[in-house]
């Protein structure tokens, strides 16, 4: 993490996650809007879950990628906690960024055991992903001891964004595929991994001029930099679920009225084998 990659790389996961997120529940819910026009056939209930199993399976491996990273590349600890000979704790940075990556791969494994079984409740994947981001914000909060005025506040942003989405995550423990609060969960991480990127800009600049960590004038524009990201992110994630409503109501319109019949038909017969999933 201390360097500009060590931020840009999982702002970029982030960022990623967050497009995926904003797509794939502005389709479902669309396809569940226009279910009358035969959208079943567009987004079938064990297509779904294919997904999820997809998507769960490349949270648990990257990381665990995460984790061995930290651990054994550029002189990691190697699994040492304690240096024995120097009687002090070892690379604790590399041990916290790891302790981070093994809850995500902890949500992974719990949503990827929810969707390909039947052995564990549904809300257990939120749940756990819910735990993963208060974890991830609760390691950075004691983070931060010693470091200069303008770090300690780049990251307090984040733990913003951070702790704002455990906390959305959370309430879909209990109100599962609400559209809004889905929609909020891809803005905050979008938000977390343009800002990610931000504080890799910040404190270690690629090119040009290094920023003056005691300067109380760039901690303001920082603030305000932050409330431009998160508009950002609120506008990309509104005009994507926009253009996909759009797009899919767009193309089932233009379906014939007797290959409309037929895929109504077959919409039955999907929801049917569905229901036995």
């Amino acid at each position: 993490m201390g360097s500009f990659k060590g931020h840009a790389l999982p702002g970029s996961f982030f960022l990623i996650g967050g497009l995926w997120w904003t797509g794939k529940y502005s389709f479902w819910h669309a396809t569940r809007r226009n279910k009358s026009l035969g959208s079943t056939r567009l987004a079938s209930r064990a297509s779904q879950r294919r997904l999820e199993v997809i998507e769960s399976s490349l949270m648990l491996f990257f990381s665990v990628v995460g984790m061995l990273a930290e651990q054994f590349a550029a002189n990691g600890p190697q699994l040492q906690l304690y240096d024995t000979s120097e009687n002090h704790w070892k690379d604790l940075m590399n041990w916290q960024h790891a302790t981070m990556y093994l809850f995500f791969s902890l949500a992974g494994a719990t949503s990827l055991v929810v969707h390909a079984t039947d052995a564990v409740p549904l809300a257990l994947d939120r749940l756990a992903m819910a735990l993963a981001f208060f974890n991830e914000g609760f390691l950075f909060l004691y983070h931060l001891h010693g470091r200069n005025m303008l770090d300690v506040h780049v990251h307090y942003m984040l733990l913003y964004a951070v702790f704002s989405q455990a906390l959305v995550v959370f309430l879909e423990v209990f109100h599962r595929g609400n559209i809004t609060l889905e929609l909020l969960r891809s803005a905050l991480c979008l938000l977390q991994g343009s800002w990610f990127w931000q504080i890799g800009y910040v404190l270690y600049p690629p090119s040009g001029a290094e920023w003056d960590l005691a300067d109380h004038n760039n901690m303001m524009f920082i603030t305000m930099c932050f409330c431009w990201h998160l508009a950002a992110s609120m506008l990309t994630v509104g005009g994507l679920y926009c253009a996909i409503n759009c797009a899919v109501r767009s193309r089932l319109k233009r379906t014939p009225p007797v290959e409309m019949g037929l895929l109504k038909l077959r919409d039955r017969e999907l929801e049917s084998d569905d229901e036995t999933l």
